[in-house]
């Protein structure tokens, strides 16, 4: 991957916490000694309306911000997989929530399908953790930043006396992705 521009979008609902994972994501690839950068975009409800976080990653200069065609698509909600699958590229990675991500369309990509919300509701505890879950199963997948530097820019960015819940997220997480093929 040296040298190349990664992408990433993560999409669902306001409130799933996507915006916080994409930002965390950046900070590790910066941690990992890459550039990065992240941006959002989010209904005008702040719970319960779209919500998408982009992240390009790369060894060399990153002449431009947006995400136009990821390699990886998280998806936390059906809307979002309608919405914006067919930016992923071909060959890509789709990550999909297989509780709320009911129908995933054939195409030339592959589909990996994760309880994450469950996993953080019954695994972890709280359900509001499903986006540090979603992050270790992108980061099990993708390898785009080692796994200890995710940690790291994990317990930098999440609230204070939330740490263990949040380590424990993230490790339910990197098992789950690391226990699922992508088809």
């Amino acid at each position: 991957m040296a040298g190349e521009r990664w992408e990433a979008r993560l999409a669902g609902a306001g409130g799933q916490g996507l915006i916080t994972a994409g930002i965390i994501l950046a900070e590790a690839a910066v941690l990992a000694g890459r550039n990065a950068v992240q941006t959002q975009s989010y209904g005008p409800e702040s719970r319960g309306g779209a919500s998408r976080a982009e992240v390009v990653i790369s060894d060399g200069e990153i002449d431009y911000p947006k995400v136009t065609g990821p390699d990886v698509l998280l998806v936390m909600t059906q809307e979002a997989c309608r919405r914006y699958l067919g930016a992923l590229k071909p060959g890509g990675l789709l990550v999909a929530d297989q509780d709320l991500v009911d129908e995933v369309p054939p195409g030339p990509y592959r589909v990996v399908r994760v309880p994450i919300t469950r996993i953080a509701r019954e695994e972890v505890g709280r359900e509001i953790v499903a986006n540090i879950v979603a992050l270790g199963v992108l980061v099990a997948l993708t390898e785009v930043v080692p796994e200890g530097v995710l940690e790291e820019a994990v317990m930098a960015r999440v609230p204070r006396g939330t740490e263990e819940l949040n380590r424990k997220a993230l490790r339910a997480g990197l098992a789950a992705g690391k226990g699922t093929a992508a088809r």
